[in-house]
């Protein structure tokens, strides 16, 4: 029984295969944006090992699974909008977890410094790298189109993931710490 090996060392020079069977620079524009998904994917796996409460979860899970195909599609030159796994539902629903997580949260009193219980910090750091990918990309879609569904997606997951650091000081009984101005 011949047993598959995971290195090739086809990507030794610096390059890397599409979804197309193209060999582009490891640096390119579109790699940096499903790399980035990637990482942002990988993030929020780690997220999940410190959050306990079973929708908060459920809800990550789903981000997860729709990440995976968001950079499928990104890594697929000349993906077209009816490949793009991303719905308006999808974003909707989204703006839904959003309200919900939400619910009970104080009022907003200025900006927050990130951290707090640990998965908040680790869910704070998990939007900055969201923020990350959807510069990445916007960079990708100056060279291409981008479907505005998945920039839209993006958009309200990092969104998402600032709720849920609240929420998760919170549930935790850590209050969050307001950024102080010191420009005087």
């Amino acid at each position: 029984m011949k047993k598959n090996s995971i290195y090739t060392r086809r990507g030794d020079d610096g390059t890397t295969q599409l979804a197309s069977g193209q060999r582009v620079p490891k640096t390119c524009a579109r790699l940096e944006a499903y790399g980035t998904v990637d990482e942002l994917n990988s993030q929020l796996g780690l997220l999940l090992t410190y959050v306990t409460e079973s929708e908060d979860r459920q809800q990550l899970l789903s981000c997860q699974r729709l990440l995976f195909s968001i950079g499928a599609w990104l890594s697929t030159e000349n993906a077209s909008e009816d490949t793009c796994h991303v719905t308006a539902e999808d974003v909707q629903a989204l703006e839904h977890a959003i309200d919900k997580a939400g619910e009970g949260l104080p009022r907003w009193r200025g900006f927050v410094l990130p951290g707090g219980t640990r998965a908040a910090a680790v869910c704070h750091v998990c939007r900055t790298v969201c923020r990350r990918a959807e510069r990445r990309i916007l960079t990708l879609g100056q060279e291409c189109p981008v479907e505005p569904r998945l920039l839209a997606y993006i958009n309200r997951l990092s969104d998402y993931l600032f709720v849920l650091a609240s929420r998760l000081n919170l549930l935790g009984g850590v209050e969050e710490i307001l950024w102080e101005n010191r420009t005087t």
